[in-house]
């Protein structure tokens, strides 16, 4: 009897690598693993969509005005700014959640439906309160779309090369500055002001179509997650409680009436209900690994004081060229493109040099200190400095600041794990909206008290009455405040520690090689 020689077991079948049946989206693949074009590409499918929401926050408040003149209530006019900003913020973190559970394409689609939804609503609306509710919906839509391009730019690139990309996010924020006044101001005073609105259905159908086409392109991971509701709730509430408090506060109300009090003790009251889910719920809505993290809470705290020193520039240094320097609205508006654009140029150089440096936080801390000293020329001499001067004092800031960010973005996602970095974006977006809420209020109610107002109106409407000589008192603290902000900013930024940023992981396998399960290495967050 003869017997056939061993053969050898078997490997199991694994099933190939690609996209399956039922899922639109490529299987799980390692960060990075995506070529430079290949990002590229993705990236700028995604700076459409970006571009929607940074748009649609400086577009509207040139038509503002007019909305007030149509519907004949002046009165209610700036809830048309504050619905937005209310739902914007309160959903973005809940879209980072969300999307570490159902996927990153699902909610970016999602996201840019309710903003479509929401503009064609506004460009629909009949009376004020129709326009109102018409913007919280269009705002619960633009809450995800900046976190949700944050998010899918980490899924794609890894972190030493992340920061490159953070150039073309700066270059939309810019653009939209710039040029959302002055097309809102064309719209409105030559054809209709509900064009500022009808212009989302066209570019947000594109946006979803090339979203949905490029992002079938990135990894797909799947994650087990529970949604803490109650948590989320708390966390949303406080903040929309917040944030009415700092805008209603010495404007519509005094800071010491009982509505802002009321408000502010309201939102103490949620934020402690949302810690005592914290410790209480089985997975809070914010994991506790992430609020352990000492570099996702300096990351975070830096950021949100740099992004909060940006935007109130950008609010008050056009008020600022109007009256100390005299300039018109539309030369202001001109005047305030070589602070944001510096901004751009910062972030893009910074984002360069840290995938070539090592010690990528020496970027961040030098361009802090950079506007620090900028600032503190500009409270040393608010008048009497020629125009080409400020605007280069002005640029200096914008670069310094710039360059803070794709540090502490990118720190921040090298920190945490993939498992959780749709949550960790959300909630440093959602934390610098707060902190720049945080800082316009203060910067606002700087310039009242050293006008002599005590509210009432807006700020811009009282700045205008005053005298120069009190101008220029009240914004030299202006610069001032932002300078210690800043200060702040920059402790943070020494206090983060700079950990080693991951590069791209192995080479993808050939076509016709077998397939490999993909793990991801151990990290802990």
């Amino acid at each position: 009897m003869t017997h056939s020689p061993k053969q050898p077991p078997k490997a199991p079948k694994r099933k190939a690598k690609g996209r399956s049946k039922d899922t639109t989206e490529v299987a799980a693949a390692p960060v990075g693993t995506l070529s430079h074009a290949e990002a590229r590409t993705v990236i700028v499918g995604l700076m459409l969509t970006l571009f929607l929401g940074a748009l649609d926050q400086t577009i509207v408040a040139t038509a503002l005005p007019t909305m007030g003149r149509a519907f004949g209530d002046v009165e209610n006019l700036s809830w048309v700014v504050t619905a937005y900003l209310l739902t914007a913020t309160a959903t973005t973190p809940l879209y980072g959640k969300l999307s570490d559970i159902y996927g990153r394409r699902t909610m970016m689609l999602t996201a840019i439906v309710i903003f479509i939804a929401g503009s064609v609503a506004c460009a629909m609306a009949n009376s004020m309160m129709a326009l109102i509710l018409a913007r919280g919906l269009q705002g619960l839509g633009g809450g995800g779309l900046m976190s949700m391009t944050q998010t899918i730019v980490a899924d794609i690139v890894s972190p030493k090369e992340r920061g490159r990309y953070q150039g073309y996010i700066g270059a939309v924020f810019a653009s939209s500055s710039v040029g959302g006044p002055v097309l809102g101001g064309v719209l409105t005073e030559h054809l209709h002001w509900s064009l500022i609105f009808w212009i989302n259905l066209p570019l947000g159908l594109i946006a979803f179509a090339l979203t949905s086409n490029v992002l079938r392109r990135i990894p797909l991971h799947h994650r087990k997650h529970a949604l803490d509701l109650p948590g989320a709730a708390f966390m949303m509430a406080a903040a929309v409680a917040l944030l009415l408090a700092l805008t209603w506060g010495g404007v519509r109300f005094a800071w010491l009436s009982v509505p802002v009090l009321g408000l502010f003790a309201g939102s103490i009251l949620l934020w402690t209900l949302f810690a005592w889910r914290l410790v209480s719920a089985t997975e809070p809505f914010l994991p506790l690994q992430i609020l352990a993290n000492p570099i996702v809470r300096t990351a975070t705290l830096a950021g949100s004081c740099c992004m909060g020193v940006l935007v109130g520039l950008t609010i008050f240094v056009p008020l600022y060229f109007e009256t100390i320097i005299h300039l018109s609205a539309s030369q202001s508006g001109l005047a305030l493109i070589p602070l944001m654009g510096a901004s751009v140029i910062g972030a893009t150089l910074a984002g360069q040099l840290m995938a070539r440096v090592e010690r990528y936080k020496l970027l961040a801390i030098a361009g802090a200190v950079l506007a620090i000293f900028a600032l503190g020329a500009m409270a040393i001499w608010p008048v009497g400095l020629p125009i080409a001067v400020t605007l280069s004092i002005l640029s200096v800031a914008g670069f310094g600041i710039g360059a803070v960010f794709p540090v502490t973005t990118v720190s921040m996602q090298n920190a945490v794990s993939d498992r959780h970095m749709g949550i960790a974006t959300g909630a440093l977006n959602f934390f610098r909206s707060l902190g720049s809420a945080l800082t316009v209020a203060l910067l606002g109610a700087i310039v009242l008290g050293g006008i002599g107002a005590s509210g009432g109106v807006s700020v811009e409407a009282l700045a205008r009455t005053a005298s120069e000589p009190a101008l220029a008192y009240a914004f030299r603290f202006v610069f001032l405040a932002a300078m210690l902000i800043l200060c702040f900013g920059l402790a943070f930024l020494i206090g983060m520690e700079e950990k080693p940023l991951r590069g791209p992981a192995r080479e993808a396998p050939p076509p016709d090689a077998p397939a490999t399960p993909v793990q991801e290495p151990p990290h802990k967050d």
